[in-house]
């Protein structure tokens, strides 16, 4: 029997949906919201209402590439948490209101583990059990997998995440949002020459917040000896602050690629287009004979096809939710 489900993805700032049949991705549509860098990081409010306005379009265009139409829907997954409450709610009370139109399934979705699952839209696919380094604007953290739906968290961050380091300090370096993809680029044409400490963290767990307020000190104090220091040594700095949030990323996978004895590493999230930490997981591969997966870059950033391949395997599990679902900020919650 044909499944064709429809997913949808409004965690943050981008409003996107995507049709999966049988598990293969036939169209995935994302809107992304370009007004935030006018702010300097995505302002809530101005979210969820690009949300409100594009989600009807967003939502008829994947059917329309997939060649379908609303009525050959036989489930709807949908984003729950964790994500902008806000923007969640615009996402969760459209599905809702469709599954129940139409009397179909509604399947809920962690954004952290379709961010995992984005590793089988495409071949090569990983092997069970195997490691997740999961990297994004708002998230880091390192899971085992051990089937589609057994998923542990090892370590997370207990305060701010990579890609929010990385945005964070190129706003200080006085770069436009998202600041992340900026430092890339400018660290390939400068050295790590400058020496961040990395935070002693125990066990598996991040933290970046430490890292943030050094790097903080470190231009301040050099501004007040040299007004130009930042514009004078831009490319070196992007590639010290690179090298360090790397490294703290890559020691902890690599602690956990011990702990555990699996060989099998992935890596996603949207900081995983990031090209020294992709070089980094080319690196252990070679060194440590490590087997790493990176999905498409396009399935790095969040996307609703990550959210279907998820929901489609909840299908296969039955494991449906009802009209008392409720967007959450948090994953606990």
């Amino acid at each position: 029997m044909t499944v064709k489900l429809l997913a949808i993805e409004s965690s943050c700032d981008d409003t996107s949906a995507s049709v999966i049949i049988d598990g293969k991705v036939c169209s995935n549509i994302v809107s992304s919201q370009d007004e935030h860098a006018l702010w300097g990081g995505v302002v809530p409010e101005v979210a969820s209402r690009a949300h409100i306005r594009l989600i009807v379009p967003v939502v008829n265009k994947a059917l329309d590439k997939a060649g379908i139409n609303i009525q050959d829907i036989d489930a709807i997954a949908i984003t729950r948490a964790p994500g902008l409450l806000g923007s969640l709610h615009v996402g969760v009370s459209y599905a809702k209101a469709l599954a129940l139109a139409r009397n179909i399934p509604l399947i809920e979705v962690n954004h952290m583990d379709a961010h995992i699952m984005a590793n089988f839209i495409d071949e090569p696919q990983p092997n069970f059990p195997f490691l997740c380094l999961t990297v994004s604007g708002g998230h880091t953290q390192i899971s085992i997998v051990r089937s589609h739906l057994d998923v542990e968290v090892l370590g997370r961050t207990i305060d701010d995440a990579a890609g929010e380091a990385f945005d964070k300090t190129g706003k200080v370096l006085g770069l436009d949002y998202p600041a992340g993809p900026l430092i890339d680029k400018k660290a390939q044409l400068g050295q790590a020459i400058y020496k961040f400490t990395e935070p002693n963290i125990p066990g598996l767990d991040f933290s970046f917040s430490g890292l943030k307020t050094s790097i903080l000190y470190f231009l301040q104090k050099q501004v007040k000896l040299d007004p130009d220091f930042i514009s004078n040594n831009l490319n070196d700095l992007c590639a010290s602050v690179q090298s360090r949030i790397v490294s703290i990323l890559m020691n902890k996978l690599v602690r956990a690629a011990e702990m555990t004895g699996i060989k099998e590493i992935a890596l996603t999230g949207g900081v995983a287009a990031n090209s020294a930490l992709r070089d980094a997981m080319k690196a252990r591969q070679e060194n440590l004979g490590w087997n790493i997966y990176i999905p498409s870059i396009s399935y790095c950033t969040d996307n609703a096809a990550m959210i279907g391949k998820y929901g489609y395997y909840k299908y296969l599990a039955g494991q449906f939710a009802d009209q008392s679902m409720e967007a959450s900020a948090r994953v606990d919650e």
